[in-house]
């Protein structure tokens, strides 16, 4: 097949924006609605999120409503090239599919180099170059919001340092963010992504889930959906005491992997699936990472010490040298963005509805508020669920004066 052209590239790429944007009623709610007072009028916005057809709707409501946008992807190989060249046609764009690191690296400094008043974060990166290398890119910033589990820890550290430079909203902590993209959202992509870069079934298999937070519940919940026997490895004792009252066995990795068809990590945490562990692998295993960075899965000691070939696209098998077979899926990288779409439409609606009102929050209120990490106000949590029921066409009751008097409201 011949390779596409550039021309065919943002034909491609305006298809998918136009398909999302007919299935994002919450942020086109919003656009309209703020559209006449133009909140980030003369604001640059530095955004580093992975940018495929979703990420590139929000893109383009900030810009009608005022924005001056330089957008990068938040991950060297989750950048959609067709949506990417569709995007840099409204606005600067800095990323491509299959980045190098030096390319990711180089990508975030040509972002930050607006001299960014607002930042829209997805991992901590941008975030952390403005208080390391880059910190006179960040002398004119309000403040960030931060999209994942990943980048608020970062900048929590920041914070407890004492060296956190501008207040921070954490978007990732949103009740419409965490009951809904990380449960659902990475539920369904997750099992979207693998199955379709094998191709096999998942009915009868045995699923081992690395990590019970949000997105964990959501992996396992539809592993057991579609079949799966489900076991979850936990350190936190409050989190495997929910995964036992949720049906599902708990068991230290070590002891899992042995009997795991699919090992699925879900942590944020870095050394979880290690070369020590592969060894009691179980032969034929399939590892998956959902967390933000490839850390999670020792891929350099499979890369180093295993012999490994290309199997299928996103399918790296690995001959151990005690001869086991283990398969890595989007060399350990995010597998939803990597062999996938990423998450379901509606569920990015909701997420990104959360960014664009906690950003318009920052331009309101950021001057008078401390270098510290804040969560999302309850009223923009409760205005994007408002949003989200109107949009569904569902209605709920309202408290009687009586009530909210009875309740301390």
């Amino acid at each position: 097949m011949a390779a596409m052209t550039r021309r065919d590239l943002v034909a491609q790429g305006k298809e998918r924006i136009a398909w999302v944007r007919a299935h994002m009623p919450v942020v086109g709610a919003l656009e309209e609605r703020l559209r006449p007072e133009r909140p980030f009028s003369g604001l640059r916005i530095a955004m580093s999120i992975h940018l495929e057809a979703k990420t590139a709707r929000l893109a383009l409501a900030l810009k009608a409503l005022g924005g001056d946008l330089a957008v990068t992807s938040s991950n060297p190989l989750s950048a959609k090239d067709d949506v990417a060249q569709a995007l840099a046609e409204e606005m600067p764009v800095y990323a491509r599919g299959e980045a190098t690191e030096e390319d990711y690296h180089r990508f975030l400094r040509q972002v930050l180099a607006i001299h960014p008043h607002l930042v829209l974060d997805d991992g901590g990166d941008l975030s952390l170059l403005l208080h390391e290398e880059e910190r006179h890119l960040g002398d004119a910033v309000i403040g960030v919001c931060e999209e994942t589990t990943t980048g608020v820890v970062r900048l929590r550290k920041l914070a407890k340092e004492g060296r956190l430079r501008f207040p921070a909203v954490a978007v990732n902590d949103a009740q419409m963010k965490q009951l809904f993209d990380n449960r659902y959202g990475t539920g369904q992509s997750v099992w979207d992504a693998v199955m379709r870069a094998t191709n096999l079934l998942l009915a009868g298999k045995t699923v081992l889930v690395v990590g019970y937070g949000w997105c964990g519940k959501g992996i396992a919940l539809r592993a057991r959906g579609l079949g799966a026997e489900v076991v979850v490895a936990e350190v936190d004792p409050v989190r495997a005491a929910e995964a036992v009252m949720d049906g599902f066995s708990v068991a230290p990795l070590r002891e899992a992997i042995a009997h795991a068809d699919f090992v699925i990590t879900a942590t944020g945490c870095r050394d979880v699936v290690t070369w020590d562990d592969l060894q009691d692998a179980k032969d034929g295993l399939f590892l998956a990472n959902a967390g933000h960075f490839d850390v999670e899965i020792d891929v350099r000691a499979l890369r180093e010490r295993a012999e490994g070939r290309r199997v299928r696209e996103h399918v790296e098998e690995f001959r151990l040298p005690n001869g086991k077979r283990v398969y890595l899926l989007a060399r350990g990288r995010l597998v939803n963005l990597v062999a996938g779409d990423g998450h379901p439409v509606e569920i990015m609606d909701l997420s990104f509805a959360l960014q664009l009102l906690s950003l318009r929050w920052l331009v309101q209120r950021g001057e008078g508020l401390v270098p510290q990490v804040y969560p999302v106000p309850a009223e923009v949590d409760e205005e994007v669920a408002r949003l989200f029921l109107t949009s569904r066409g569902a209605r709920i009751d309202e408290l009687t004066p009586a009530q909210r008097e009875y309740l301390g409201q």
